[in-house]
């Protein structure tokens, strides 16, 4: 195999982790808190469900291209998270259509008045997208502040495990790093989002309490039960990246070896 043919390999299977990070990332912003399910005894907002595939996909680049890699990929997420708070204020500032123009579904009739997750009450109706707005804004500004704490964490914790094993045992690294930043990432999210609605007294102590509990308990139980995965993914790219034990798939991380196309 030649070098080029290596290197494109290697690149390709990079861009594959970004992509699913950053496709996981975006998709719960967007989803984020429009609806909670009922998750066995775990009471969960929707766009959770995506979340533990950012820390899977995080620690196979911590693994195979290294720390500086994993930075820069958790970087470019922190730049989207700005950039959707961009576009969501931008689409709130601007003037809407007249209303003769203004397609029926756009306006939401209202049975009751209705409490926005930011206190504003509306009576009669509301717009489609002032809804969203109300119920994705204030989520996104959450998931980026814990976005930031927890993803860093990650990375700095899974080479900090990485280090005191002497580079041993993947599933210490794998499970310790996610399961510590994700207890930060539950604890910042649910406190963020909700910590206005709690200090206004609408929502109580316990329920915040369990939301932060179902949060953690789903990542924690779906990072541990990825373990398997992991050490599968880990195994097969690196022989598809031909990587010996201890190098990355990055420009002078790793020899060239000799393997079949």
């Amino acid at each position: 195999m030649t070098e080029h043919t290596l290197q494109e390999r290697r690149e390709r299977v990079f861009l594959v982790l970004a992509g699913t990070f950053l496709c996981a990332m975006t998709l719960l912003n967007v989803i984020g808190i429009t609806r909670f399910i009922q998750l066995g005894p775990l009471a969960l907002a929707v766009g959770v469900l995506p979340y533990p595939l950012t820390f899977l996909c995080t620690d196979l680049v911590c693994e195979l291209y290294g720390k500086a890699r994993a930075n820069f990929l958790v970087s470019v997420g922190l730049g989207l998270n700005f950039l959707i708070l961009f576009v969501l204020f931008l689409g709130n500032s601007m003037p809407s259509v007249p209303h003769a123009a203004m397609p029926p579904w756009q306006v939401l009739q209202l049975a009751a008045p209705l409490a926005l997750p930011n206190g504003e009450v509306v009576e009669s109706s509301i717009g489609l997208y002032q809804l969203i707005y109300a119920t994705t804004s204030g989520a996104v500004f959450a998931s980026m502040l814990a976005y930031i704490a927890a993803q860093y964490c990650d990375v700095q914790l899974f080479h900090f495990w990485k280090r005191v094993t002497r580079g041993r045992y993947l599933w210490v690294r794998n499970n310790f790093s996610t399961l510590m930043s994700q207890m930060v990432d539950s604890l910042m999210v649910v406190t963020v989002t909700f910590g206005a609605a709690f200090l206004r007294g609408e929502i109580a102590l316990p329920a915040l309490l369990v939301l932060i509990g179902s949060n953690y308990a789903f990542k924690a139980t779906v990072a541990l039960l990825d373990t398997g995965p992991f050490y599968l993914a880990v195994h097969l790219l690196r022989r598809y990246l031909c990587l010996e034990p201890g190098q990355t798939a990055v420009p002078g991380g790793a020899s060239l070896s000799p393997a079949a196309d």
